[in-house]
């Protein structure tokens, strides 16, 4: 069954908002950016994502972790960490239709943090904020048909991927199929999705825009559950993505170096090729301004 939202003049908006600033990502040659940057933004979206379910480390402390280097802080933090980051570096296999492969990534992303991860929960959860109780979720008998349905809806070729990913986003949040890691879960697969449609995805931490307001989110998602649809957290995410892409043309308006471009080509070009191959890729270039990248590096 397909889960309930609605199309508003807010979702419109900001569908078309996203849809020409995807347009112009790819046009200026953003969807394969250079290993530097690649590394900083994998870094932001797991310092974001975890620094939303309390984790303590610094963008730099996750750099040296990457990096190998000796970091103190608490234990449990260092393991979400490395835990994020073995998730990170199988990304491109994961699928998301597949369900198998939601419980792997569960199974990394909670390794050695939890009993039994990558395991739907076997008991009833609830969600509580001071002294109110926010959520409670569906009985733990409901949750393996519940996300059985949820993966069946993914296949749907009818829905925009845009609105797919926030609607799979929220009804995984609602159904909390694990005793812990939904949120980044939720988040992760969110990111899956779009990244099927659209690989920039992998490289665009959007968890930052989250993290910096999580009152925010917290409410859209408060507020679906009250109106027993996903509209609100539609129209919340769509906003965080729209922004997200702003900030990354923003940050790219200067002109790739000599370097970026060359990697970039290349990354697309593993077999032997032309001066010509290589100015039809990059339209706006002159022969001249080709040839000392080519020079250097052919």
């Amino acid at each position: 069954m397909k889960p309930p939202y609605e199309i508003t003049s807010e979702i419109l908006k900001f569908i078309t908002s996203i849809s020409e600033k995807i347009g112009e990502v790819n046009a200026k040659f953003l969807i394969k950016t250079n290993p530097t940057l690649r590394k900083q933004n994998q870094i932001k979206t797991i310092h974001s994502s975890l620094s939303i379910e309390g984790n303590t480390l610094t963008e730099e402390q996750i750099t040296a972790i990457l990096e190998n280097k000796r970091v103190v802080g608490p234990e449990k933090d260092i393991l979400e960490v490395l835990n994020a980051l073995e998730v990170y570096k199988s990304i491109n296999k994961l699928k998301p239709n597949n369900e198998k492969d939601f419980l792997n990534a569960h199974k990394l992303l909670l390794q050695k943090l939890i009993q039994n991860p990558g395991k739907y929960r076997n008991q009833g959860v609830g969600i509580v904020k001071g002294s109110k109780v926010e959520h409670i979720a569906p009985p733990f008998e409901n949750v393996p048909y519940l996300m059985r349905d949820l993966f069946e809806y993914l296949n749907d070729k009818s829905e925009l991927t845009l609105i797919k990913s926030c609607v799979f986003h929220y009804e995984m949040e609602f159904i909390h199929p694990f005793l812990d890691g939904n949120g980044r879960m939720g988040r992760l697969w969110q990111t899956l999705i779009l990244i099927q449609d659209y690989p920039f995805f992998e490289f665009l931490p959007f968890e930052t825009l989250i993290s910096k307001n999580q009152e925010e989110y917290y409410k859209a998602l408060s507020q679906s559950d009250k109106e027993g649809k996903s509209t609100k957290f539609i129209e919340y995410m769509l906003k965080i993505i729209d922004n997200s892409l702003l900030d990354l043309l923003e940050k790219s308006t200067k002109k790739l170096s000599d370097e970026d471009r060359i990697n970039i080509f290349l990354e697309q070009n593993e077999n032997e090729f032309t001066r010509k191959d290589y100015l039809n890729y990059f339209k706006d270039i002159s022969s001249a301004t080709a040839s000392t990248p080519l020079k250097t590096n052919c």
